[in-house]
């Protein structure tokens, strides 16, 4: 019998990942198991699950806890999406970092807020999984939650279960390309990899054409630049398109933010590079995806059976019924991308089967590119070495290397404002030595 368990379950992952699960055909049956420490999100997320079951009109069964060892025992499968301190953090990670000049759009990856949320998000993962160890060892790990780099890298060093980290900037990308070069997707070809959010289309082809030329051309236009405008301008001088959005993206390398002239030339609305976007918005998305939901179990708004571009279902369908299908996972490097890190996590193409995650060798990429991703696997392999051996300089050390950062403040500064972080959020994360 199936059983999956989802941990983080408020989160508003969780519909779209039921439902693709419930529309996999021929997997009639099984257990979906939910985990949340918010009793009254569980509740709704409980709710919402066996409303799509029922729509399904599948005979899978819900159970629910806040004690995950309640209800995790026997798992094939465990998706984690968890969210530690965010919603109480969130203005902390953009405003004191703002102080010092450091103006950051997301804030969840790198950076001062990507910093602080990996030193939030570890110390409580680390016990989930030993939890999984424990109680469904022969299990999988399909990791959502970010900074999602960070998460991988702390499981694949922490535990043997096997782990990949699932992220939709491809899919997007891809599609998102296809339109820019007006060129049908299903005759599109590509070959992506890189670390997560900045992974690299070094080839994009159509009919056997080069599409860079086409859209460097197309890119002339300044209503096509508008609409990505630091990846299309990062892609004329490096000469590839990169997968996370301008927003993310600007904050990972050290050319677009570091000073107010430059993120008014390069950076507008939204996930396009506005400063703040994320702490400005992401309590009011949360409350409004919570009323859209309750709106749905009650009836007044619809609950559509529609598939997401999600891969959770992609891999559980091809490892339960053994038919091979392609994701782009963030794995262990061991070799797979030959200029970056060995010990690193990256992101490549994998082919799932009943055997699992079945990464497939890329080779180099272009050397610029991956220095670009070196600098931020430096990052991660600091952060997640802070929260492994508890060390503080460690984590100072991290925010040291980050890429806009060091665009921005001395080596001072950092350490400062590290410091005015780290006491903000003492509720938050364990003390470092």
């Amino acid at each position: 019998m199936t059983k999956i368990t989802i941990i983080g379950a408020g989160s508003a992952f969780t519909q779209e990942i039921i439902t693709d699960i419930m529309l996999i055909e021929g997997i009639e049956g099984g257990t979906i198991a939910l985990v949340d420490i918010d009793a009254e999100r569980l509740e709704i997320a409980r709710r919402l699950v066996a409303q799509i079951i029922e729509l399904s009109g599948k005979k899978w069964s819900v159970i629910a806890s806040t004690d995950r060892r309640e209800v995790i025992g026997g798992s094939q499968f465990v998706i984690n999406q968890i969210e530690v301190g965010g919603l109480q953090t969130v203005r902390y990670e953009y405003e004191i970092p703002l102080k010092y000049g450091v103006n950051q759009c997301i804030g969840d990856t790198l950076g001062p807020g990507g910093l602080f949320k990996t030193l939030r998000t570890l110390p409580s993962w680390m016990e989930i999984i030993r939890d999984v160890e424990d109680l469904c060892p022969d299990t999988i790990i399909l990791n959502y939650t970010n900074p999602m780099s960070a998460v991988t890298l702390l499981t694949s060093r922490f535990t043997e279960i096997p782990v990949v980290g699932l992220c939709h900037s491809i899919q997007n990308t891809s599609h998102r390309l296809a339109k820019f070069a007006g060129v049908p997707y299903e005759e599109m070809k590509w070959r992506a990899a890189g670390i997560n959010h900045m992974s690299w289309f070094v080839e994009l082809t159509h009919n056997g054409e080069d599409l860079y030329p086409v859209l460097l051309e197309k890119m002339k236009n300044p209503e096509l630049l508008k609409k990505d405008p630091v990846r299309l301008d990062a892609m004329k001088y490096l000469g590839a398109f990169v997968s996370e959005s301008s927003g993310h993206f600007s904050e990972y390398i050290p050319y677009y933010r570091k000073r107010q002239s430059l993120i008014d030339q390069h950076c507008n609305a939204g996930y396009n590079g506005a400063t703040g976007y994320y702490a400005d918005n992401w309590p009011i998305w949360r409350r409004e995806n919570d009323e859209r939901i309750i709106q749905q179990l009650e009836g007044t708004l619809p609950l559509e059976m529609k598939p997401s571009n999600e891969y959770a279902a992609i891999i559980i369908e091809a490892m339960l019924k053994n038919e091979p299908q392609v994701i782009y996972g963030n794995v262990p490097n061991e070799g797979l991308i030959h200029n970056l890190p060995s010990d690193g996590v990256v992101e490549v193409a994998c082919m799932i089967d009943r055997n699992g995650i079945n990464p497939c060798r890329f080779g180099s990429l272009p050397e610029h590119l991956a220095a670009l991703c070196r600098s931020n696997m430096a990052f991660f392999d600091l952060a997640v070495g802070a929260v492994l051996e508890n060390d503080k300089e460690m984590a100072r050390h991290a925010l040291m290397v980050d890429p806009l950062s060091a665009a921005v403040c001395s080596l001072a500064e950092i350490s400062d404002m590290f410091e005015e972080l780290y006491e903000a959020e003492r509720d938050f994360i364990p003390d470092l030595r």
